[in-house]
């Protein structure tokens, strides 16, 4: 339990980014993902998208990881037989006893002609800390006997050699990546945890349109042979480009919770979010675009009362400004209509608003401006855990 006090309830995360000619993220058809949107077409990016590419810069930051799958039991034999030394007969069979003994339904893979062991794959995707394929693989140590005598896994109704109970411990288990993201995982009780993070489909301020971009590759043989004209192959994608607006909102006092009111720990994790969503691109043919531009403008929001997006600021299209563009006209825009929902609503559960950005000029809608990144959450930190006065 810390004694750092927490005094706002939400954080409002908005971000405008210009992005050049990229497709960060497609539909089942390769194409660039769109909204309808104030009568429109816009670029979209998913959350789901850009969540993922937020949790990989998240964690690296806090030097923790979770694994998401529905091969557990093939992470646990890997594990045994490339660290551990276990024969591949024996690893596979342990692999499956814990997918088995996981409670979770399964489908049998077809079996592996050079390991007599049929591979098990869950009907439901576990989350669990990355730690936890050692500690599978620990348990299975402890019964190495028991699996050594046990039979193979051949259908649903087999029975695992493994204690049910310290496998389910084990998929309760928890790091800080899922005490902030959440998890959903009914098969086992108590598995699940409410995540505090929500986070919006981002999209164009503006309309945009989507170009088709044709493309060839040349064959290097038949261009040194001189023998064949041509290429040898031809393909298209889809690509636009956009000042997109992105938003999330952390709920401070649900991380709290799951991190049973350690509010050190919250802090901590607050403020690796804050960083890793403002600086995080989805990585989707980063090496055709590398779309790997800085955001043009952050505005942070500390609130005791309820989260607010500012979508709405961009229900009417942006138009491109005089000399063309829509970052500037973007940020304008953004400024008058955070200040005049500010009026609308009232300032009394705003605890701290601030930015900053590329912009030189004055967005006072939007609250003071901060020289850095850095110097805004550090901010909106001192404002949100009592250590500092809001702005």
């Amino acid at each position: 339990m810390s004694d750092q006090s927490l005094n706002a309830r939400f954080i409002d995360v908005h971000v405008l980014q210009t992005v050049p000619f990229a497709n960060l993220n497609r539909d089942d058809t390769n194409s660039v993902k769109t909204v309808q949107y104030g009568s429109v077409l816009r670029t979209r990016v998913s959350s789901q998208c850009w969540k993922r590419a937020v949790r990989g810069e998240f964690e690296q930051r806090i030097g923790q990881t979770a694994l998401r799958t529905r091969r557990l039991g093939e992470r646990v034999t890997r594990m045994l037989t490339d660290e551990r030394s276990w024969p591949q007969d024996l690893a596979a069979r342990a692999g499956a006893h814990v997918a088995v003994a996981s409670g979770i339904k399964f489908e049998l893979e077809q079996q592996d002609k050079q390991v007599q062991v049929n591979k098990v794959i869950g009907n439901a995707m576990v989350y669990v800390p990355d730690t936890a394929v050692a500690e599978l693989a620990d348990l299975a140590s402890e019964h190495r006997e028991e699996l050594e005598k046990a039979k193979d896994i051949k259908k649903s109704a087999d029975k695992s050699c493994l204690p049910k109970d310290r496998v389910a411990a084990v998929l309760r288990s928890r790091n800080g990546v899922i005490n902030l993201f959440g998890r959903m995982l009914a098969e086992v009780d108590n598995a699940g945890v409410d995540g505090a993070v929500q986070v919006a489909h981002a999209m164009t301020t503006h309309q945009t349109d989507v170009e088709i971009d044709y493309f060839s590759a040349v064959d290097d043989v038949t261009q040194a042979w001189k023998d064949s004209t041509g290429s040898g192959h031809m393909g298209h994608a889809e690509f636009s480009a956009g000042t997109f607006y992105r938003y999330a909102t952390l709920d401070l006092a649900e991380l709290a919770a799951n991190l049973a009111d350690d509010h050190a720990a919250v802090r901590e994790l607050t403020e690796a979010f804050l960083q890793s969503f403002v600086v995080s691109v989805p990585q989707a043919k980063k090496n055709s675009t590398a779309p790997h531009t800085p955001p043009d403008l952050i505005h942070l929001s500390v609130r005791a009362d309820r989260p607010l997006s500012l979508a709405a600021a961009f229900e009417s299209p942006v138009q491109p400004a005089s000399e063309g563009g829509y970052a500037a006209v973007s940020r304008r825009v953004l400024a008058e209509y955070a200040e005049a929902v500010h009026t609308f609503m009232g300032t009394d559960g705003i605890l701290f608003t601030g930015w900053t950005g590329l912009d030189a000029k004055d967005h006072s809608g939007l609250g003071d401006r901060q020289k850095s990144l850095a110097g805004l959450v550090t901010a909106a930190l001192g404002a949100a855990f009592g250590t500092g006065a809001a702005a």
